[in-house]
C-alpha cells in the first residue's frame, strides 16, 4: 500500500499546459513590427535607396507646372504680408551683402553646394556611428523631402530675385558665378517657382539639429547649431527665398519628425545607438 508520502506528484492538466507553453517558442514577430525594428543597414540599398529617391523629387518638382503668373502673384502677396508685420528685410540683406563681392561669391557657391555636401556627409556619419538611428533619422528626411513637393504644387512662388519691381539682385547672374541651378544657364534644368518651402531650410535645419543632439564635442554641437543660422542668411541674401519660405521649410521638417515618431515609437535620436547584426538594438549612446 503505497503512502501519501511515496506517491509522484502528477502535474495538473493546467500545470502541464502552462509549463508546455513555457518552452514553446515564441510565436515569429509580426511584418509590421520587424519593419519598425532597428536593424544594421545595408550600405549597397542605402546608397541606390537615397539615389533613387533623389532622382523622384527632382523628377516630380520639376515636373510641377511653371505656373509663372500665379507664382508672381504669390510672391507680392508674401511681400506684402512681411510689410505689413514689419519684416521685410530681404531688400536690404540682399544689396547689403552684394556689395561685399568675395562674400556674395562665396554664398552662391555654398547655396549651389552644402545643401548636398553636408546632408550626405551626416547621412554618412549616422551610417558609420549611429547605424540603430540611422533609420529612424533618415525617415524624417525623406517625409520632410516628401511634403515639400505639396508646397511646390499647391502653392508655386517666384523667389525674389525673379519678382517685378522688387529690384532684387539675382547674385548669380550679377557677379558671373556658378551657384544656382535655378539661375543663369542652368535655369531651365529647375523649376523656378518653387521656392516655397525652402529645402535649403528644411535639409540644413534637419542636419543641424542631428549633430547637436548626436555630436559630442561641444564645438561640433555649436556648428551644427550654426550651419542652418548661415544658411538662412545665404538663401535672403541670394534673392533665393523669402523668410516666409524657411518657416515653410521647418513646418516640413516638423512633419518628418512627427512621422518618425509615430512609426518607430520614440524620437530616432532617443534609439539605440548600435545594432547587432541582423537584429535588434543592444547597445545605447
Amino acid at each position: 500500500m503505497r503512502t501519501l508520502a511515496s506517491r509522484t506528484a502528477t502535474p495538473s492538466p493546467i500545470e502541464g499546459s502552462q509549463a508546455e507553453a513555457g518552452t514553446r517558442p515564441a510565436p515569429p514577430q509580426r511584418l509590421l513590427d520587424r519593419l519598425r525594428t532597428p536593424r544594421r543597414p545595408r550600405l549597397w540599398f542605402e546608397i541606390v535607396l537615397v539615389a533613387v529617391s533623389y532622382w523622384t523629387y527632382s523628377l516630380i518638382r520639376n515636373a510641377v507646372p511653371e505656373q509663372r503668373h500665379e507664382a508672381l502673384r504669390n510672391a507680392d502677396w508674401i511681400w506684402e504680408w512681411e510689410h505689413q508685420l514689419g519684416m521685410a528685410f530681404e531688400h536690404g540683406v540682399n544689396h547689403a551683402i552684394n556689395s561685399v563681392g568675395w562674400l556674395i561669391v562665396g554664398m552662391n557657391y555654398y547655396y549651389a553646394t552644402l545643401h548636398f555636401i553636408v546632408t550626405l556627409g551626416v547621412l554618412v556619419w549616422l551610417y558609420r556611428w549611429h547605424p540603430g538611428r540611422y533609420a529612424a533619422t533618415r525617415l524624417v528626411l525623406f517625409a520632410t523631402t516628401g511634403v515639400a513637393l505639396l508646397g511646390y504644387y499647391f502653392f508655386p512662388l517666384a523667389p525674389p530675385r525673379l519678382m517685378t519691381g522688387g529690384h532684387f539682385i539675382d547674385t548669380v547672374v550679377a557677379h558671373d558665378t556658378w551657384g544656382s541651378m535655378a539661375s543663369g544657364n542652368l535655369a531651365n534644368m529647375s523649376n523656378q517657382y518653387a521656392a516655397m518651402p525652402s529645402m535649403h531650410i528644411g535639409w540644413s535645419l534637419w542636419c543641424g539639429v542631428t549633430i547637436a543632439v548626436l555630436a559630442r564635442p561641444v564645438w561640433v554641437k555649436a556648428l551644427g547649431l550654426l550651419y542652418p543660422t548661415a544658411t538662412l542668411v545665404v538663401i535672403v541674401a541670394t534673392a533665393n527665398h523669402f523668410w516666409l519660405d524657411a518657416v515653410g521649410g521647418m513646418i516640413c521638417l516638423s512633419f518628418g519628425f512627427t512621422l518618425s515618431r509615430l512609426w518607430y515609437g520614440r524620437l530616432s535620436y532617443r534609439l539605440p545607438r548600435q545594432v547587432a547584426e541582423g537584429s535588434v538594438a543592444v547597445k545605447a549612446a
